[in-house]
C-alpha cells in the first residue's frame, strides 16, 4: 500500500511537471499571434463571437418581426418588441464594436476615443436598418419568385439558407462600410459555417438577389453584383491571381473579383475568376470556367461531351 501511494505521488508530480512544460511550449508557439494592441494598455478584451451571434438573432427578429423572436405580435406589441430589441442591440453592439476598434488600434490613444467612435458608428448602423429591411424584402421576393418549389415568401424566410446568408451579409456589409474591423467577418463567417455560403462583407450586392440551394457558393471581397441576379450552388466569384508587393506579400484591397451586371443567372458549379464583367442579362451555364468578360445577353455553356455507342460487355 505505501509503495502504491508513493508511485501515485511520483506520477502526479511528473504529470504536473510535464503539463507545465506543455503550457510553456503552447504559449511560446502562439506568441507571434498575439495582437499588438496599444489601446488602453492592451487590457480591452476581444469581441465575442457568441455575443455577436446572439445579437444577429435579435436583429433577425427586428428585420422579420413575427417570424423570429416573439411570434404573436400586433401593431402595438410589434413597436414595443422592435424598440426593446434595438435598445439591447445598441448596448451590445456598442461594446463589441469598441472591442473590435481597440483590437485593431495601432495608435497610442486613449480608449475613450474608440468608445466614442463605437457609439457614433453603432447609431449610424441602426439608422441604416430600415433600408436593409427594404432590400431584404426584395431578396425574399426574389427567392419566392425564383424557386418553383417555394410555396410562399414566408417559407423562404424560415427555411432558405440563401436568405439567411444574405441577411447576415447585408448586416455585415453596413458595418464594413462604417469601417468596423473584424466584426463584419465574424457575422458573415457564422452564416458560412451553418449554410456553406461564403460572402465577404466587402462585396457590393444589389437588390433582389437570390442564392438557390447555396452550398459551396463563394463571393469575394471586391465583387460587384447588380440587381435581380440569381446564382446556384457551387458558384465561385473569385480572384484569378494576387499581385504581390516588394516583399512578396499579396496586395490588399485592389479590385480582383468579377463584376456581375443586372439580370444575370449563374448556374451550379460555375467558376468566374478575376476582374471580368458578366454583361447584363447573360446566362452562365453549369460547371463553366470563365476568366474573360462576356458582353450583355451572352449565353455561355460547356461544349457537349462526345457520344460513343456502348459495345456489349463494356463497363
Amino acid at each position: 500500500m505505501p509503495e502504491t501511494f508513493m508511485k501515485k505521488a511520483q506520477f502526479a508530480r511528473k504529470v504536473a511537471s510535464d503539463l507545465a512544460a506543455v503550457v510553456r511550449r503552447l504559449c511560446e508557439a502562439s506568441r507571434g499571434l498575439h495582437p499588438q494592441r496599444t489601446c488602453m494598455e492592451h487590457r480591452e478584451p476581444m469581441p465575442s463571437r457568441a455575443v455577436l451571434v446572439e445579437m444577429v438573432e435579435d436583429l433577425r427578429s427586428v428585420l422579420f418581426p413575427g417570424y423570429f423572436g416573439l411570434a404573436e405580435l400586433d401593431a402595438e406589441s410589434m413597436e414595443f418588441h422592435v424598440g426593446a430589441t434595438l435598445d439591447r442591440v445598441l448596448r451590445v453592439l456598442r461594446e463589441q464594436v469598441k472591442r473590435g476598434l481597440c483590437f485593431a488600434c495601432t495608435e497610442a490613444q486613449e480608449c475613450e476615443l474608440c468608445d466614442l467612435q463605437a457609439l457614433e458608428t453603432t447609431y449610424a448602423f441602426l439608422g441604416r436598418l430600415p433600408e436593409v429591411a427594404r432590400i431584404l424584402a426584395t431578396d425574399v421576393q426574389a427567392a419566392y419568385e425564383g424557386d418553383p418549389a417555394a410555396t410562399s415568401p414566408a417559407e423562404a424566410i424560415f427555411c432558405y439558407p440563401g436568405v439567411l446568408a444574405v441577411m447576415n451579409y447585408r448586416l455585415a456589409h453596413e458595418l464594413h462600410r462604417l469601417g468596423i474591423p473584424l466584426i463584419p467577418r465574424i457575422i458573415t463567417e457564422h452564416a458560412h459555417s451553418i449554410t456553406g455560403i461564403d460572402i465577404h462583407p466587402g462585396a457590393r450586392i444589389g437588390e433582389s438577389f437570390f442564392i438557390d440551394h447555396g452550398t459551396g457558393v463563394v463571393i469575394g471581397e471586391t465583387c460587384i453584383i447588380g440587381n435581380r441576379v440569381r446564382i446556384y450552388q457551387g458558384v465561385t466569384l473569385g480572384a484569378k491571381s494576387f499581385p504581390l508587393d516588394e516583399e512578396g506579400r499579396p496586395v490588399k484591397g485592389i479590385p480582383r473579383h468579377p463584376i456581375v451586371e443586372d439580370d444575370v443567372i449563374i448556374y451550379s458549379g460555375a467558376t468566374i475568376l478575376g476582374r471580368v464583367t458578366i454583361g447584363r442579362g447573360s446566362v452562365i451555364g453549369g460547371n463553366v470556367w470563365l476568366t474573360e468578360s462576356v458582353p450583355p445577353g451572352t449565353r455561355v455553356v460547356q461544349a457537349p461531351p462526345p457520344h460513343r455507342k456502348r459495345t456489349p460487355g463494356e463497363d
